[in-house]
C-alpha cells in the first residue's frame, strides 16, 4: 500500500531539502534498496478491501432489516448501524467481549462450517425486559440466564436471522439456522484460534439502553464465495439476461393486451337544469366543427387524428394523423 503524504509532511520534505538537513541523492538510493515489510502470520490478510466493502455493503442492508425486525418485535425505538467490517484472529475476538455475553451460534447452509451473532449483555436484557413488560432497561448486575429467559432469546434471535438471510440474496441463497445460545466465550470455539474471521460491528441503541452486536464470520465459512464479494461480480450480478422463450411470452402477453380506445367528437358544457330537462330530439352543440378532425385516445392518452365515417354499415373511425409523443392537445 502506499502511504500518501499530508501537506504539512510535504512541505517539511521540500523544506529540509532546501536547507541541507536531506540530501536528495541519498534519497535516490533508499528508493533504489529492496524495502522489506513484516507479516504477522497470526494476523493473516485473507479479506481484501474490495471484500470489506462488499460486507459492508451487505451488512447495512442487514442492520436496516434488524431495526425494523426489532422496532416492530419490542414496539419501541430501535436503532442499528455498522461501525465497523474489519479482519481479525479469533482468539482476538474472543478476548475482546465480555466474559458474560449472549452468543448465538448459527450455521447458514449452503455455507460449510458455523458463525456467530455475539449480543451485548446490555442489549439482549434491554429487549428482553421490554419483552416481558418492562421500559426495555438494562440491569445494574447481569447475570446467569434462566430456562425461561433463555428459550425466549432463543425464539427472538431466531428469527433475527431472517433479516440476514435477506441482506445476503444479493450474493447467495442462504438459510440461517440457530445452533445453540451461549453465555460465556470460553466454551465456543468454531474455529482454530488463530483462523483469520470478519467481524462486523454494530451500534444499537435500544430506548436509552446502548451496546454492540458483532457478527463473527470465519474466513473458511464464506472462503467458496469469496470470487462473488468482489465488486465486478457485484455489478454484472444486477444485471439479469432473459431467456428467448421468456422474452417470447412477455411478448405474446403484450400483444393479447386489450386497450381502450376512445374517439371522441367534442365536448359541450350545460347547466344541471339543463341537462334534467332534456327530451328526445334535443340537440347539443359540440365544441367543434363538422370538418374538423377527432381526437382519439388510447387509454387517456391522446394518439391519434381522425375522422368520422362508415364502413359496412358500422359507424367508424379513420386514422387520417398519428400523434408525435411529447406533443400535447391544443386547447380549442
Amino acid at each position: 500500500m502506499v502511504d500518501v503524504l499530508s501537506q504539512n509532511e510535504i512541505d517539511a520534505l521540500l523544506a529540509a531539502l532546501s536547507s541541507g538537513e536531506m540530501d536528495a541523492e541519498e534519497l535516490k538510493k533508499e528508493e533504489t534498496q529492496k524495502k522489506i515489510r513484516s507479516y504477522d502470520f497470526k494476523r493473516a490478510v485473507r479479506f481484501s478491501k474490495d471484500h470489506i466493502r462488499s460486507l459492508t455493503r451487505i451488512h447495512e442492508n442487514f442492520a436496516r432489516f434488524l431495526t425494523t425486525y426489532f422496532s416492530a418485535q419490542l414496539r419501541t425505538f430501535v436503532q442499528i448501524n455498522v461501525v465497523q467490517v474489519e479482519q481479525l484472529p479469533y482468539d482476538e475476538f474472543i478476548r475482546s467481549i465480555p466474559k458474560m455475553t449472549i452468543l448465538n451460534i448459527f450455521e447458514a447452509e449452503p455455507l460449510e462450517g458455523r458463525m456467530v451473532l455475539e449480543v451485548h449483555p446490555n442489549v439482549a436484557f434491554a429487549m428482553l425486559d421490554r419483552l416481558l413488560g418492562g421500559v426495555g432497561a438494562a440491569p445494574s448486575k447481569i447475570g446467569s440466564l434462566t430456562e425461561i429467559e433463555t428459550i425466549i432469546m432463543e425464539r427472538i434471535f431466531s428469527r433475527a436471522f431472517e433479516s440476514l438471510q435477506e441482506a445476503w440474496k444479493t450474493i447467495i441463497d442462504i438459510n440461517p439456522r440457530m445452533e445453540g445460545l451461549e453465555t460465556n466465550p470460553q466454551f465456543m470455539q468454531i474455529v482454530s484460534p488463530n483462523e483469520t474471521i470478519a467481524l462486523i460491528s454494530l451500534s444499537t441503541k435500544i430506548g436509552d439502553t446502548s451496546g454492540m452486536i458483532n457478527l463473527c464470520i470465519p474466513h473458511v465459512v464464506i472462503e467458496p464465495i469469496m470470487p462473488k464479494l468482489s465488486v465486478h461480480h457485484w455489478f454484472v450480478s444486477q444485471k439479469k439476461n432473459r431467456a428467448p422463450e421468456e422474452i417470447d411470452a412477455l411478448q405474446h402477453r403484450v400483444n393479447r393486451a386489450k386497450l381502450p380506445i376512445v374517439a371522441e367528437l367534442g365536448e359541450s358544457q350545460i347547466s344541471v337544469k339543463e341537462f334534467l330537462g332534456l327530451q328526445i330530439g334535443d340537440v347539443i352543440s359540440l365544441n367543434k366543427q363538422v370538418e374538423d378532425g377527432l381526437a382519439i385516445r388510447v387509454g387517456n392518452r391522446l394518439k391519434y387524428i381522425g375522422s368520422p365515417g362508415m364502413t359496412r354499415d358500422r359507424v367508424a373511425v379513420q386514422i387520417d394523423e398519428i400523434v408525435s409523443e411529447g406533443v400535447e392537445e391544443l386547447d380549442e
